[in-house]
C-alpha cells in the first residue's frame, strides 16, 4: 500500500460563511498533518447543502489521499456529513446499536430525559467505516478507507476533535508515511514592509527550489510583521535539517538586524526574555495605540516580573498631570512629536518606577492628520536601560487599526533592539 502524502481539510458549516463564526480547525489540522508528513493541499468550508458537500468531498477524494473533514456530525436535520459522504462514496448507512446504546447512556447520565428521537442520526455509520470514541462530546468520529485513500471524519468543536485527533486518527496516519516528514523553519521580521523584505530575499530563496533537498518558501504579511516559512518535505531528517539550516543563515544574514525570531517566539515574548535575563522592567506610555502595546506585553504569562505598568495619556491634560510632560512642549511642537514622546518615555519612567520607559505619540485617524502631519504620523522614544535614549518616526498607511497595529509591532522593537 502506498504511504499517504497528501491532504484536503473540509470544514463544514453555514454558520463559518458567515461573518460570526470562523474555521480554527484547519490551522491545528494542517500543523498535526505536516508534522507526520503529509502536506496539506487545499482546505475548503462548504455550508449545510447536500449537493455542494457531495461534490466537495467526492473531489477531495480524488485529488488526495487523506480527506479530513470536520463538523457536520451533530443530531439535527443539517448535520449532513455522514449522508454526504456515504452518496460521495456510493455507499449505505447503518444504524450502530454500540453507538446508540451509549448515546441513550450518556443522556440518562446527566439526567436529561430521554434520548431525542433526532439523536438517532449520531449512530448511522457509513459502511466498512470505523468508530473512533468521543468522550468529550456525543458525535463519534469515523474512519474510512476506500482503496489506498483514507477519509476521516471528525466532530467540529476544538475540544471534541482534537482529542480525537491526538487519541486515534494522527497515530493511524503516522503508521501509513513512513518516514516522510515535513520540516519547516520560520524568519520573523519587524517594522519592515512585505515587498521591501521579498525584494532582499527573493533573490537568495528563489534557488532553493531547485537544491538537492528542494525547499519552498512562502512569505507572509501582517502589520508590522513579516513572515518567511521555509519548508522541506522528505524522508532523510538530517539533509532537511541540513539545508533548512542554510537557507536560514543565507537569509538572515542578508535581512540583518530587523529579524527578531528564528525559533517560533512572537515579538512580547521576544522582548519579555530579554528584559527576564537583565533583570529590567518596562513602564509604558501609549496615546494613540490606547494600552495596546502594554497588552501585548502582559499576555505572556509571568510578565509580571517586568511589567511595572503604563498610562494611557490620550488626552494633553493627562500627558502633564500623569507624566509630568511640559504644557509649554505641547504648545510649541504639539502631542505628535519628538519632543513630547521623550517627555512621556521620560515621564512614564519616573511614575512607575521602571528601568525602562517606552513611549508612543501618533495620529491614528481617520481625522486630525494636516499638511505636516498626515494621519499615519507616530512617534516612538524610549528612555533607558541606563543612559540609553532613542526617538523613532514612522508614516504608516492605512486605516486606523492598520495604524494602531503596526505602531504596536514598531514599539516592541525599539525595545527589542536597545536591550541586544
Amino acid at each position: 500500500m502506498r504511504p499517504l502524502i497528501s491532504a484536503e481539510i473540509i470544514a463544514i458549516g453555514t454558520e463559518m460563511l458567515t461573518p460570526f463564526r470562523i474555521d480554527t480547525n484547519s490551522l491545528f489540522l494542517t500543523r498535526r498533518l505536516n508534522d507526520i508528513g503529509i502536506d496539506v493541499l487545499r482546505k475548503s468550508v462548504v455550508g449545510d447543502r447536500m449537493d455542494d458537500l457531495v461534490e466537495t468531498i467526492a473531489n477531495a477524494c480524488f485529488r488526495a489521499d487523506v480527506v479530513a473533514i470536520t463538523g457536520g456530525l451533530g443530531p439535527t436535520a443539517d448535520d449532513l456529513t455522514r449522508e454526504a459522504v456515504a452518496t460521495a462514496l456510493n455507499i449505505r448507512l447503518k444504524e450502530d446499536s454500540e453507538i446508540l446504546d451509549g448515546l441513550r447512556r450518556r443522556f440518562a447520565k446527566r439526567s436529561a430525559g430521554p434520548m431525542p428521537d433526532n439523536n438517532r442520526r449520531q449512530a448511522q455509520v457509513p459502511e466498512g467505516a470505523a468508530v473512533l470514541p468521543n468522550p468529550n462530546g456525543s458525535a463519534p468520529g469515523l474512519w474510512i478507507e476506500r482503496g489506498d485513500k483514507v477519509l476521516v471524519l471528525l466532530p467540529g468543536p476544538p475540544r471534541e476533535m482534537e482529542p480525537m485527533f491526538e487519541a486515534h486518527v494522527g497515530p493511524r496516519l503516522a503508521k501509513r508515511t513512513g518516514a516522510r516528514r515535513v520540516a519547516r523553519r520560520v524568519i520573523k521580521m519587524a517594522g519592515q514592509a512585505e515587498s521591501r523584505i521579498d525584494e532582499i530575499a527573493a533573490p537568495i530563496y528563489g534557488p532553493f527550489a531547485h537544491g538537492a533537498v528542494p525547499i519552498e518558501t512562502t512569505i507572509l504579511a501582517h502589520p508590522g510583521q513579516v513572515e518567511l516559512h521555509l519548508s522541506a518535505i522528505g524522508d532523510d531528517a538530517a539533509a532537511m535539517a541540513t539545508a533548512l539550516d542554510a537557507a536560514v543563515a543565507s537569509l538572515t544574514s542578508a535581512i540583518g538586524e530587523s529579524i527578531f525570531s528564528l525559533d517560533g517566539r512572537t515579538i512580547e515574548v521576544v522582548v519579555g526574555d530579554a528584559l527576564k535575563s537583565r533583570g529590567l522592567s518596562i513602564g509604558l506610555a501609549e496615546s494613540c495605540t490606547g494600552g495596546l502595546v502594554a497588552a501585548r506585553l502582559t499576555e505572556v504569562p509571568g510578565s509580571s516580573a517586568y511589567v511595572r505598568g503604563g498610562v494611557v495619556a490620550y488626552s494633553n491634560d493627562v500627558k502633564v498631570a500623569a507624566l509630568g510632560v511640559s504644557a509649554a512642549v505641547l504648545a510649541e511642537h504639539g502631542a505628535v512629536s519628538e519632543e513630547v514622546a521623550s517627555a512621556m518615555a521620560e515621564g512614564v519612567r519616573r511614575a512607575v518606577g521602571s528601568d525602562i520607559g517606552v513611549a508612543v505619540t501618533g495620529i491614528a485617524g481617520p481625522d486630525g492628520g494636516t499638511e505636516a502631519k498626515p494621519v499615519g504620523t507616530v512617534w516612538f522614544a524610549i528612555a533607558g536601560p541606563g543612559d540609553h535614549r532613542e526617538t523613532l518616526k514612522r508614516v504608516v498607511p492605512g486605516d486606523r487599526q492598520l495604524i494602531r497595529a503596526w505602531a504596536v509591532m514598531v514599539a516592541l522593537d525599539l525595545v527589542r533592539r536597545a536591550l541586544r
